[in-house]
């Protein structure tokens, strides 16, 4: 049996979030979106929401923003709210286990309280901070060409569908993450 990794607890997680969503659904979901956020800022407490978007949503954001790309593939159009969570959050008992104990075998978390003030101060830290920032957006990037490549979205939805990966704290970096996180041809449009 495969040890349980903080990755593996990602995929076969996500695996199973997308498989409970309802049936009627999943034919009207054209993208997925994974969604990046921290509890209080704190790289330490990352987290990522596993949601989607759908057709009618479009339609609903063409009323208010008549730029079809804008509507179409701007999240912040996008249903944003009332999907599960992965990572260091309440949300996911075992995943923040897991997630603490691999960073700290990369030599990259650090304890104490979040404090701003000592985060500018202290070059270690903020580089500590930077490199758990940088190893998430990783996670969550493998995640996606995972659940592509073992074909568990083609599965669950009947389609390849392209996954979008944001972090609302890094504005500019979806297009990066999300070009590193699905096939080329899944996201032609989303570049265009």
């Amino acid at each position: 049996m495969e040890r349980k990794t903080f990755q593996t607890h990602l995929r076969r997680a996500a695996a199973g979030i997308l498989g409970r969503v309802p049936e009627q659904l999943k034919r009207e979901i054209y993208v997925l979106a994974f969604s990046i956020w921290r509890i209080d800022a704190d790289n330490r407490r990352p987290c990522v929401d596993i949601g989607y978007n759908t057709e009618s949503q479009y339609e609903e954001a063409m009323r208010r923003d008549p730029d079809p790309w804008e509507a179409r593939w701007n999240y912040a159009f996008w249903i944003l709210e009332g999907f599960d969570k992965l990572g260091n959050v309440p949300q996911d008992p075992v995943g923040g286990p897991l997630y603490e104990e691999e960073a700290r075998n990369l030599g990259i978390w650090y304890d104490g309280e979040f404090d701003l003030g000592r985060m500018l101060e202290d070059d270690e830290l903020r580089a500590k901070s930077r490199l758990l920032e940088l190893h998430f957006h990783d996670a969550v990037v493998d995640l996606s060409r995972h659940l592509h490549a073992s074909g568990t979205i083609e599965r669950i939805f009947g389609r390849p569908l392209p996954v979008v990966v944001f972090d609302m704290d890094c504005p500019g970096r979806e297009e990066e993450a999300t070009k590193a996180a699905n096939p080329a041809e899944l996201i032609e449009e989303f570049l265009a």
